[in-house]
């Protein structure tokens, strides 16, 4: 079975199958290519379920996966999207195996179907040329025999002829001869060129048309047997994440599995269990004894005396109903502070505080008792440090030690601090060991550098070292403050970090102790912090009717001056600000950019022009 002899006079035919053929193999490619779509998709929306249901960091969803079925659906989510990882897999190995491939194979196809059927349209043409010559040579035999025919008979008839000359019929038998000689020749190159053309018709029919049909033949057949090794290709990628998938759809029974609704309940036991005892029974309480006593004065305000403290606090079961008050103010009477909370500075009386907590009713005590109660208390609205830390927050300048925050929040802030310093030692210390060892390597071998030129970076990063060590000691003593490792900062610490430094070191002290327990835990109440909110509330609104200062002038930078420290602003040479205040005799003058950026600048950088009328007013 062959096509070069079978398909010998389809050729057209066999040009349309064979495009049809690579149409066939580039529809494959195509629905392959939207099968590792839908899996990218498919995958990515899996990926994104997990993830929606994922418990959020430091949120109350992450208590609640201490219960095995929250564990479990955890474990759900995690193994889809490792299930989700599965179809990329599908999707790379389809691509890559499949798609990938086959456009290439494609690509060499059309270039191979090319290249036969040109082989094959230039047999065609070469054919008829040869048999258009066998056309032409035919023609011309033809004509030259009908020639030389009538020439023949113009001669007999010349001959036959008595009145016509001698040299007439000499020349007419010599036209007659030409013409039959030229026949000859005609006849000759027909036949000559009728069997080069047989010859060629056949070698066409019997060697060149099978040769080209029989490799037109094996490319379809392997364009064929490609596309069905691409089939079986691309089940074998779906089969091999099969085990892969299977282990999630375990892992996914075992989680089930694992779930103890025994466990869960006793965890449920273990955070809402109270401790309490339940009420008793009640015990019957008679009135009809005020009846039966006698009618006498005496007698009947001495059954009162008696009977008023047993209705109002014998019952047994008057103590033992509390467990039923509600949550708020059960908690409220368990944990509120003895000593009422700070009334803030705008309010009149502490009722005032805005989400105070509701005082649940209690046994009334001496008037006397409640007044050396407030007394001894010490109120924290003395401690002017929490003043400060109001006026740094309005001022959008945090302090350096971070004593705006609570303990708890001011403890990690330096931790993380001194961190982020000791991770910066290392680095300059792992640069000076590198200094170090290149500058050996330069003694040990002069030609490859100069030792002396690495004395100057390796000072620069000594110097780093130096800086860094120190801000360190510095942010671990507040760090050990804030723990219960150190005293207090002493006078000059204080002087430095506190805004009202004139109103003496008890007052200071007591701040700390009233704000600090002594392992560095916060011991202020939520009623507190309110009233510090309330507090910088109050001065939010009085820097909220600040304006900005008047300029009095303008400046000229001499130099460039790069503001690092706090208060100070950056200044290039030659450029033009506006002077809100003069040097006081400090060496600085206080200038501003536009409304945003103001700061002070050496006066010696400056050249200052103040405006004669401000500088009178």
């Amino acid at each position: 079975m062959s096509w070069g002899t079978e398909l010998w006079d389809q050729f057209d035919n066999l040009e349309k199958h064979t495009q049809w053929g690579i149409d066939i193999l580039e529809k494959y490619i195509k629905f392959v290519k939207e099968r590792t779509e839908i899996e990218l998709s498919y995958a990515k929306q899996l990926r994104n379920l997990s993830k929606k249901y994922q418990p959020k960091k430091n949120s109350k969803e992450e208590e609640e996966y201490k219960y095995t079925s929250c564990r479990a659906f955890l474990s759900t989510l995690n193994e889809m999207n490792d299930y989700a990882g599965q179809h990329e897999v599908i999707s790379e190995n389809m691509t890559a195996q499949i798609t990938v491939d086959l456009a290439r194979y494609v690509q060499e196809l059309k270039q191979e179907r090319k290249s036969n059927f040109h082989d094959g349209r230039k047999a065609q043409q070469h054919i008829e040329t040869c048999w258009k010559q066998l056309e032409s040579s035919k023609r011309r035999f033809e004509r030259d025999c009908k020639e030389a025919d009538r020439a023949q008979q113009y001669f007999e008839k010349m001959d036959a002829d008595i009145n016509v000359t001698k040299a007439d019929v000499e020349k007419a038998r010599q036209q007659a001869q030409i013409r039959h000689q030229m026949a000859e020749d005609s006849k000759a190159d027909y036949s000559s060129i009728l069997q080069k053309f047989n010859q060629e018709q056949h070698e066409y029919y019997h060697t060149h048309i099978p040769s080209i049909f029989q490799k037109i033949q094996e490319m379809e057949e392997r364009r064929i047997v490609r596309i069905g090794e691409s089939m079986k290709t691309y089940a074998e990628v779906d089969r091999q994440v099969i085990p892969i998938i299977g282990k999630c759809l375990d892992g996914i029974v075992k989680a089930a599995e694992a779930i103890d609704q025994k466990n869960d309940s006793q965890l449920v036991i273990e955070a809402y269990k109270s401790g309490f005892e339940p009420p008793g029974d009640i015990e019957f309480e008679d009135y009809t004894q005020p009846l039966k006593r006698t009618v006498s004065d005496n007698s009947l305000s001495n059954s009162r005396g008696d009977g008023k403290p047993e209705l109002k606090f014998g019952g047994k079961s008057k103590g033992k109903l509390w467990p039923f008050i509600k949550k708020n103010k059960l908690m409220s009477l368990l944990t509120s502070p003895h000593q009422p909370p700070p009334p803030p500075p705008a309010s009149a009386s502490p009722s005032a505080v805005p989400n105070g907590p509701q005082s649940p009713k209690q046994q009334k005590e001496p008037l006397s008792h409640r007044f050396n109660e407030f007394m001894i208390s010490k109120p924290k609205i003395h401690c002017f440090r929490s003043l400060k830390r109001g006026l740094s927050l309005k001022l959008g300048a945090t302090p350096e030690d971070f004593s705006n925050l609570p303990p708890e929040q001011r403890r990690k802030k330096l931790q993380q601090k001194v961190d982020e310093l000791n991770k910066e030692m290392q680095k300059e210390a792992d640069q000076r060991d590198a200094i170090t060892k290149m500058k050996d390597v330069y003694l040990k071998n002069p030609q490859m550098g100069d030792p002396a030129s690495l004395d100057h970076k390796l000072t620069e990063v000594s110097q780093n070292i130096d800086k860094l060590r120190l801000e360190a000691q510095k942010f671990e003593a507040w760090l050990a403050e804030v723990e219960g490792r150190l005293p207090v900062r002493g006078e000059q610490t204080r002087r430095q970090s506190g805004m009202y430094d004139g109103q003496g070191g008890p007052t200071g002290n007591s701040c700390a102790q009233d704000r600090e327990s002594p392992d560095g835990s916060y011991t202020e109440e939520r009623s507190q912090e309110n009233e510090v909110k309330v507090l910088a509330a109050d001065f939010d609104d009085e820097f909220d009717d600040e304006e900005p200062l008047p300029a009095i002038g303008t400046c000229k930078a001499l130099y460039t001056f790069e503001g690092q420290n706090e208060g100070t602003i950056s200044v290039l040479e030659g450029e033009i600000l506006y002077v809100i205040e003069e040097d006081k005799g400090d060496g600085w003058t206080r200038i501003r950019r536009n409304e945003d950026e103001e700061g002070y600048v050496p006066t010696s950088y400056v050249e200052v022009y103040l405006d004669k009328n401000a500088k009178d007013s």
